[in-house]
């Protein structure tokens, strides 16, 4: 049966388990960025926007990883801007893990030195992918499943992932509480935004949990009522 959870408890809590999900929310680098590692009772884990900037970000990282004896089976870069995949290469070197994103975040993607250097940032470009995602595919490790959604709008390979058994999704910079992701950026476009959103997570049941790429989570519902951008 699934837990009814509060908005409340959604908002103050940074590792809680639903159904046989277990998430683990960390804030990384000086954008705080939502960095998400999803496992299941089989230790198989993975981790969604790896933030991880510092190197006491990644000892934090490789500390919960160690303490809850995880297997990280891949990475997936919910878009390709800088903040949300600079601890790809730790990622990569430290725990021998893919890194999945979608195929057209890659022009952005083989950037990320150049808009680091812009935002104040200073990376490596991340490994090649070992994957490209394309929407509909379905990411699957222990017995958890996630689908791709292409969600175009905030940047050129922008995804959600979408887990229907726990009523969940993961949005990265495409959704956030009362807001939308910034399309300001190279490849941005709001009309583009709010049709994704309105195609691919209007359509999702309401009390589906959002995982947003920054600050607190919120659920479809609420965002349907009270979102006034869309």
């Amino acid at each position: 049966m699934k837990k009814n959870i509060s908005l409340k408890e959604l908002i103050s809590n940074r590792h809680y388990k639903i159904n046989e999900m277990t998430v683990k929310t960390f804030h990384f680098n000086p954008l705080q960025v939502n960095t998400y590692v999803l496992h299941d009772e089989t230790k198989q884990a993975i981790i969604i926007d790896p933030g991880n900037f510092e190197s006491w970000e990644d000892e934090q990282l490789k500390e919960y990883i160690e303490k809850q004896q995880l297997s990280v089976q891949f990475v997936v870069n919910t878009h390709p801007h800088v903040d949300h995949i600079c601890g790809n290469k730790w990622c990569a070197e430290q725990l021998h893990c893919p890194i999945y994103i979608h195929e057209k975040a890659l022009k952005i993607y083989n950037q990320a030195a150049g808009y680091g250097y812009v935002m104040g940032m200073d990376v490596e470009n991340s490994p090649k992918p070992s994957k490209l995602l394309q929407d509909g595919d379905v990411l699957s490790f222990g017995q958890q499943h996630l689908q791709v959604l292409y969600t175009p709008g905030h940047a050129d390979g922008s995804i959600c992932l979408y887990d229907a058994a726990n009523h969940m999704v993961f949005v990265g910079d495409v959704l956030f509480y009362g807001t939308v992701g910034r399309t300001d950026f190279p490849t941005g476009s709001l009309p583009l935004l709010v049709n994704s959103i309105k195609e691919k997570l209007w359509v999702l049941p309401d009390e589906t949990t959002v995982f947003c790429g920054h600050a607190i989570n919120t659920t479809i519902g609420h965002e349907k009522l009270y979102n006034s951008f869309i």
